[in-house]
């Protein structure tokens, strides 16, 4: 009976609260700022994405303090919607017998359209090529591009992953492809290994790269000068690939989520 009171009275688990509201910057932009009461927040947060820009409140929290502290926060806040921008050379949405071509593995690879009974994508000697019944929706052609995109990641991780498993303590207990917002990959403490699916668009070399700095964590779960050796030891490019990801991580990440969110 104790047990069964107790269940009965206990207070329920608070949940997350999301609205938006309406912010003019310094320079006379007027943006949507979604606004998250969150039970876990021990401050005030502001942080952008590619999505938008984000304020996290603490429980108790007034509204009053998160206006004052996004006010206070405008410049700051301009600057990084600018770095976050959707670059203009993001690729188009997916549109059945428009899109002409499909980026992958650095490179801008045709795309051919076909008509048949049910929808297959795969790569066929001058390209990809995406059969579809004429009625076939939007969203069934973005969810067999999705599939068509990890089924590739997958290959290269296969070709990629037996060269490095012999230096490492133990392998990742698995591996998932995930559409990340910032991160490019993540190792749980349980050596659960996540990489974004948008690392297949970049170039082969950024790709491999990505997933040895992952499985370095299996050896160092940190970003010590000890973890940076285990990098340089497999990967003495790591260099390169890191500015690679600077110059050109916006814009495939923003082609991956217009292709596959439409």
């Amino acid at each position: 009976m104790p047990s069964l009171l107790h269940r009965l009275i206990a207070r329920a688990p608070q949940r997350l609260q999301r609205d938006s509201l309406e912010l003019e910057l310094e320079d006379g932009r007027r943006i949507d700022v979604q606004r998250v009461r969150d039970p876990r927040a021990r401050r005030l947060k502001l942080s952008v994405d590619e999505r938008g820009a984000r304020l996290t409140l603490p429980v108790r929290a007034s509204l009053v303090s998160g206006d004052r502290f996004l006010h206070e926060h405008r410049g700051w806040l301009a600057s990084q919607l600018d770095r976050y921008r959707v670059p203009e050379d993001a690729a188009a949405v997916l549109v059945a017998g428009v899109t002409a071509a499909l980026p992958l593995r650095g490179r801008s690879v045709p795309l051919h359209w076909h008509g048949g009974r049910y929808i297959r994508i795969g790569l066929e000697g001058d390209g990809v090529h995406l059969q579809h019944p004429e009625r076939a929706s939007d969203a069934a052609l973005r969810r067999a591009l999705r599939g068509f995109y990890e089924a590739e990641a997958r290959a290269d991780i296969g070709r990629w992953l037996p060269a490095y498993l012999p230096g490492l303590p133990r392998a990742p207990r698995q591996l998932r492809l995930k559409v990340m917002s910032s991160q490019w990959g993540s190792l749980a403490p349980d050596g659960s290994l996540a990489l974004d699916l948008a690392l297949v668009l970049a170039r082969p070399s950024a790709f491999e790269y990505v997933l040895v700095h992952e499985l370095c964590h299996l050896l160092q779960a940190n970003h010590s000068p000890a973890f940076w050796r285990e990098v340089e030891q497999r990967f003495p490019r790591w260099r390169d690939e890191r500015t690679y990801f600077h110059a050109e991580g916006r814009r495939l990440k923003a082609s991956l989520r217009a292709l596959l969110s439409g």
